[in-house]
């Protein structure tokens, strides 16, 4: 069930194949990339080193590992720390981009820590495998394949513990629960609930895009429920119907999950802990994001105060010990007191409080232009051409320098085919599109990193392609320090980043290439909670105009001024707040 050791094995066949001399440089490129993304070496093995003592109970629900460290590539990214988790408790795990979350949980799932065998581990990383089979004959056949494994685990310890083995009896209960004969109503309820339709859900898992696919997967880790669950970002492919629905699933998901989402909201909802890997520790908090923030700020304030204290008493005996003289009483006291100095550094002083790194990045100043800036007039449009097709019909729109709308709505309903038609990639069946002459539009889509070239480190990159603008490092340095990309994340090849490092590599393009209106199709998917707020910032701040497609519903909370629906082949407004479109949307949840 790992997907993590999946892509190891299908890393080490890659690797088997026999050679071709006419092989390009850019299948060698690719496959370079490919293994670095799944963080293996060119012989498919682990480019991780993990440390960990398994201290709880080799037949408990419950695990806990101490002494517990992750390298990767020789960068410590956890040191000596405890993970604890507990059976029935939903975890976030939080920390900043790049500091080795997505790591941590292939970790795990390739079971590079001493998880014991009958704590089955599913990790959402991947989509579902291109095949013949539809979404729904693919989660029914998964969730076969995990009976079968189920059964043929509980007959292999019936055979070598005997019948009191109290493993088996949870085995037992799993089984029964499984149920066979409501695989497919259960399977398609959780589908529909990911935004399939009855069309969709025949759909062959081979014609579906990548993002299509990656609902199956999460279909299927939700149907199956392991015993441990890891979702890596889970909501990244979801519009926001679908994430309410998720939210509201997992807030019943009874064993363990650990959770990497950048959505506060969705944090909220669903955790009850959340783990922290600051500072190369994991430090666990009881209660969810909103909890852990409130919690964290008084630790840190009495830390602080305790800080303070003690340096101010650390500060008083260095000065009296100085001011001893030789006076025989005086050198007693001086001695005595280096004796309280030297067994508060044997327990160790109390170290000062590290603040996130928050990074304040802006777009660029724009020329203003009066309106219309860009406008639809009757619009009509379907990809083939036929009415009975078409997305949108007689749409009337428009975007102006002061405009900052958010487009929300089902998958399908063609938000980003919208953005498509606004920069000009897609005509217009009927009607007119007008945009001002000076206009220069800005695209951050949901593949934009597609751009970018992975074999390169990102200052190479922008040096490169912009080389007519500076030749110098040190400015172009700069430029991604204004994005929070620094130090070892501008000269690390792009493909060992993480996805919400890569992104601030194309904010930076826009920046820098200074565009009138923003269109942002997905931009927080991969970013850190601190960097989405940073960017709601940088977008309040803009002068131009922005169009956001996006299922974060805190970033459409504070920047979109106009929410428009997408559906029944038009757009409408959204009279009231994004917070009130998710309760309409809750209200029509069917589990």
């Amino acid at each position: 069930m790992v997907s993590a050791s999946k892509a190891k094995r299908d890393a080490k066949r890659a690797e088997k194949k026999p050679k071709n001399k006419d092989v390009s440089d850019a299948d060698a490129a690719a496959d370079a990339i490919a293994k670095m993304t799944l963080q293996v070496d060119k012989h498919g093995l682990s480019d991780r080193v993990t440390t960990g003592v398994l201290a709880s109970m080799a037949t408990s629900r419950d695990v806990k590992i101490t002494s517990c460290s992750l390298l990767y590539h020789g960068k410590v990214l956890i040191q000596d720390s405890t993970l604890e988790l507990n059976y029935g408790r939903r975890y976030g795990l939080l920390g900043e981009n790049g500091c080795g979350k997505s790591t941590f949980l292939r970790a795990i799932a390739a079971r590079e820590y001493p998880i014991p065998e009958q704590i089955d581990i599913y990790l959402l990383n991947e989509p579902a495998a291109a095949t013949e089979f539809s979404a729904l004959e693919y989660v029914v056949r998964e969730a076969e394949a995990e009976l079968k494994r189920l059964e043929d685990m509980a007959e292999e310890l019936l055979d070598r513990d005997g019948p009191e083995s109290q493993v088996l009896e949870e085995l037992y209960e799993r089984i029964e629960s499984m149920d066979p004969s409501t695989f497919e109503v259960r399977a398609s309820l959780i589908l529909r609930g990911l935004g399939f339709t009855n069309i969709t859900i025949k759909k062959k898992t081979k014609d579906m895009s990548g993002g299509w696919r990656m609902r199956v997967a999460l279909a299927k880790a939700l149907f199956v429920k392991p015993s441990l669950l890891l979702l890596d970002d889970p909501t990244a492919h979801l519009d926001l119907e679908a994430c309410v629905w998720l939210e509201e699933y997992l807030k019943r998901f009874d064993r363990i999950l650990v959770l990497v989402s950048h959505s506060q909201d969705f944090l909220n909802g669903v955790c009850t802990n959340m783990i922290d890997m600051r500072l190369k520790k994991l430090t666990i908090f009881g209660g969810n994001y909103d909890s852990y923030v409130k919690t964290r700020a008084e630790l840190e304030t009495n830390q602080m105060k305790a800080y303070n204290k003690q340096q101010e008493e650390i500060a008083h005996i260095k000065k009296f010990i100085a001011s001893a003289g030789t006076y025989a009483n005086l050198v007693r006291q001086a001695k005595s007191r280096q004796k309280i100095l030297d067994k508060m550094e044997a327990d160790g002083f109390i170290e000062k409080v590290v603040p996130d790194k928050v990074f304040s990045f802006r777009f660029a100043d724009v020329e203003k232009l009066p309106p219309p800036v860009l406008s639809f007039d009757d619009v009509t449009f379907s990809y083939s051409g036929n009415s009975e097709d078409n997305l949108y019909e007689h749409l009337d729109f428009g975007v102006d320098m002061d405009s900052r709308i958010a487009l929300v709505g089902p998958n399908g309903v063609g938000k980003s085919t919208l953005l498509k038609i606004m920069t000009g990639e897609l005509s217009p069946t009927n009607g007119r599109v007008s945009r001002h002459t000076h206009l220069k539009l800005g695209v951050y889509s949901q593949h934009s990193t597609d751009q970018l070239d992975l074999t390169k480190n990102s200052l190479d990159f922008v040096r490169d392609k912009y080389s007519s603008i500076s030749q110098d490092y040190q400015y172009w340095r700069q430029q991604l320090g204004r994005f929070g990309l620094t130090g070892e994340g501008q000269t690390a090849t792009m493909a060992t980043l993480s996805e919400g490092q890569r992104s601030r590599v194309v904010f930076a393009l826009l920046a820098i290439e200074k565009p009138n209106i923003l269109l942002l199709d997905e931009p927080t998917n991969g970013l850190d909670i601190p960097t989405i707020d940073s960017l709601a910032d940088a977008i309040n701040a803009f002068e131009g105009g922005v169009v956001v497609v996006s299922h974060d519903f805190r970033l459409l909370d504070k920047i979109a001024k106009d929410i428009y629906v997408c559906q029944n082949r038009t757009t409408t407004r959204w009279d009231g707040s994004i917070l009130q479109y998710k309760a309409s949307l809750a209200k029509n949840i069917v589990m």
